[in-house]
């Protein structure tokens, strides 16, 4: 039993006691059933997964019990037996969610009624082809004035060199070029002058009709906010000690975002305060198909997420004695010193091991890592050293520079991609192809930092080259080859649905955590910057 309630943001996992539960549930999910009449395998639809949620609690005569839950709606639906219930005021919200829905839909439809209407294709295909028409027309006549010139400056020049001619005609003829010159000028002012009349006649009538559509849709969004705005009014959030306060009130003068309150933790801890039970351990894990953004795998655990259970779960939660939240701390570096694999008087190759940082930490216990140790093995090296990073679970190669120079020369290769960089992973599960390329574009979760996500928006592009080594039954051998280097790059694009469908043995952000990461750099090529050679190095993955 945990002397005090576990913290939901805790990084390391939740208490054996919540664990168990939620084991007693996934099992109950993978035999096919969430509750009667409803089959499991709706989580694994286009929809995708969701967040499941158990809470171990006291009850008054002093047995345990568990409670059950889902995040937000389960196939449409709020209620479904064996889960506990909305935190919501159902009758406020039914006041006001059928005319919120009823609205917002009709501002909808008038939106995609005016994006689909003859007026505005017209509008945009005239204009489009107009757009199209002058391109190519001031092309064709760039190119035919810039032939024009060639030739007169070919005929001036013939001019001026012709022995004989007597200077009048000599100066009638260049008059005569100039003439022409002044010509494509005039051609170019009439020309430029039709364009004009034609984008006044088309362009502001088009501008219109989008500045229409935006209007809409910002009607749309303005309409849904408010909305938004009294359906978080019907949500009055209790905590242990028995106090109440308006879900708005808790998010320090900001808005809720989409889906406060409904998460699988605040809707257990709600149930549990309405019948007088005391939480003693929460887990939270997901289950289904994951989300098109990623970072979800089935039935791995989950600290409960910081954007909208953030200010609201403390406050659910005075009245109760909570633990702070664990935070990761690597263990000691299996090996006090560095593997050199190679050494000049210019630049150093070192094998990381799993487990060691790149670069220290800000926190006092993250100060060990490879920079550290570099700059305490070469005391008299300048620059920043490192010329890039491994994560701290990715072991293999690494270069750093011993002089700001060298430095500079390898952040160039690295800067034009031309630094050979071959990575060997083990995929937990099988991968469908022989090869291929992966192009997710990626960008940090802003609300579970450092977890990385997919956004075909707002992402940074990132490439991956890959190809199958070795299949065994339960797992894949793959090399992958980094085109681009961000953040958890190659853990992000296993573990993506459209990347390799699996995420890494060990992969404890984006899989199931387990001894190691089983990602290692292996190989890396560039050219010395001394010696202007390409050289290359190996060392082969430990696992």
């Amino acid at each position: 039993m945990p002397g005090s309630f576990p913290s939901p943001f805790d990084a390391l996992g939740p208490h054996a006691l919540a664990r168990r539960a939620a084991e007693s549930l996934q099992a109950t999910l993978r035999e096919g059933f969430i509750a009667p009449g409803l089959a499991s395998d709706v989580l694994q639809g286009p929809d995708g997964g969701k967040m499941f949620g158990v809470l171990v609690v006291r009850q008054p005569d002093g047995t345990f019990g568990v409670l059950r839950a889902f995040s937000a709606m389960l196939a449409g639906r709020w209620d479904v037996p064996g889960f506990v219930p909305p935190v919501f005021d159902r009758e406020a919200r039914a006041r006001v969610e059928p005319v919120a829905e009823a609205t917002v839909k009709a501002l909808l439809a008038r939106a995609e009624a005016w994006s689909a209407s003859e007026e505005l294709r017209r509008l945009r295909e005239d204009d489009d082809a107009r757009q199209a028409r002058e391109a190519t027309e001031r092309e064709a006549m760039r190119l035919r004035h810039e032939a024009r010139r060639r030739q007169r400056h070919e005929r001036r020049a013939a001019i001026m060199a012709m022995p004989g001619l007597p200077e009048a005609d000599r100066a009638a003829a260049l008059h005569a070029l100039d003439q022409e010159s002044r010509g494509d000028k005039a051609e170019k002012r009439r020309w430029d002058a039709a364009q004009e009349e034609a984008r006044r006649l088309l362009a502001p009538a088009r501008a219109k009709a989008e500045r229409r559509l935006r209007a809409l849709d910002r009607l749309r969004r303005i309409v849904s906010r408010g909305f938004m705005k009294q359906l978080h009014d019907t949500y009055a959030i209790t905590n242990a000690r028995g106090g109440v306060r308006p879900l708005r009130s808790l998010y320090g003068g900001a808005e809720p975002p989409s889906g406060a309150g409904d998460c699988a933790g605040a809707k257990l801890l709600a149930c549990a305060f309405t019948h007088g039970l005391q939480p003693v351990a929460l887990a939270e894990f997901w289950w289904g198909a994951p989300p098109a953004s990623g970072g979800r795998i089935q039935g791995a655990f989950y600290p409960a997420c910081r954007d909208k259970c953030g200010p609201l779960l403390p406050f659910m939660l005075e009245g109760l004695q909570v633990s702070a939240p664990r935070v990761f701390v690597p263990p000691p570096a299996p090996t006090p010193e560095l593997s050199i694999v190679f050494a000049d008087a210019w630049l150093v190759v070192i094998d990381k091991p799993c487990g060691l940082l790149s670069v220290p930490g800000r926190d006092a216990a993250l100060l060990d890592s490879v920079l550290t140790r570099l700059r305490a093995r070469y005391p008299d090296a300048t620059g920043p050293l490192l010329a890039h990073r491994l994560d701290l679970d990715t072991s293999g190669l690494l270069v750093a520079a011993l002089d700001s120079r060298t430095h500079a020369s390898l952040q160039r290769q690295f800067l034009h991609r031309d630094v050979t960089k071959r990575y060997v992973a083990l995929i937990d599960g099988p991968v469908r192809g022989d090869a291929g390329t992966i192009t997710l574009p990626l960008r940090v979760d802003l609300d579970d930092r450092p977890r990385q996500i997919v956004d075909p928006v707002h992402g940074k592009p990132a490439v991956t080259d890959w190809e199958v080594l070795h299949r065994e039954a339960r797992h894949t051998r793959v090399a992958l080859h980094p085109r681009t280097g961000r953040t958890h790059q190659l853990r992000v694009h296993a573990a993506h649905p459209q990347g390799l469908g699996a995420p890494i043995v060990g992969d404890p952000l984006y899989g199931h955590a387990g001894l190691r990461l089983h990602l290692h750099a292996e190989t890396l090529a560039f050219v010395h910057p001394a010696t202007g050679q390409r050289v290359s190095f190996t060392r082969a993955a430990p696992f």
